[in-house]
């Protein structure tokens, strides 16, 4: 029971998709799940979905048919998800890169960029590097480096960054809503026991 029978659970007012962009590594679908159940919003992740139109894994979706075929689905299942009003979706490292996915989250979703040092993501990354398709048989710190440096012009046209370097779930999930609150209009949330 609470304590304070006044204090009331801040919520937002959330009204459209709320987009997870950032490296692989960076926390994407953990932090995804658990924002979106703060929340009370579904998540969605995007290389799940993938998956399941594909039929198949990511990796062998690249094994078979390559980079650009998995860009190409994945942007569809992406315009697709995107359609489905009010989410936390947590997208793959790549995706925001396409200018074409990138308009779409634009046009219709909150971009939430998801920033880790270099260093933490390689440590991160190196924890199960086989389940990236592509750090498959490369030096881990190389490829990311050079990804990052590809990519991190793009991710900066996000419209929020939180920089989640050296912070445990909570507190990241806390800088996560702050930085959201600039986009959505609070809402208090009357806790069931009240009267």
């Amino acid at each position: 029971m609470n304590k304070n029978p006044k204090a009331a659970k801040i919520k937002m007012d959330v009204t459209c998709p709320i987009v997870l962009i950032g490296m692989m590594g960076a926390g994407k679908s953990s932090l995804g799940k658990r924002l979106a159940n703060e929340l009370g919003l579904p998540f969605r992740d995007a290389d799940d979905e993938i998956e399941k139109a594909a039929g198949m894994s990511i990796a062998d979706i690249f094994d078979k048919h390559g980079e650009a075929a998995f860009r190409d689905g994945e942007q569809r299942v992406i315009a697709r998800l995107l359609q489905d009003g009010p989410q936390v979706l947590a997208l793959g490292g790549g995706a925001f890169v396409n200018p074409d996915t990138r308009a779409l989250i634009e046009q219709s979703a909150v971009s939430l960029w998801l920033d880790v040092d270099l260093d933490e993501l390689v440590q991160r990354v190196n924890r199960n590097p086989g389940k990236r398709p592509l750090l498959v048989g490369t030096n881990v710190r190389a490829k990311l480096t050079e990804l990052n440096a590809l990519r991190r012009p793009i991710y900066e046209l996000a419209d929020l960054r939180v920089n989640i370097s050296r912070t445990d779930a909570r507190s990241s999930i806390r800088d996560m809503k702050k930085a959201l609150a600039t986009r959505f209009e609070p809402v208090a949330e009357q806790r069931k026991n009240e009267t």
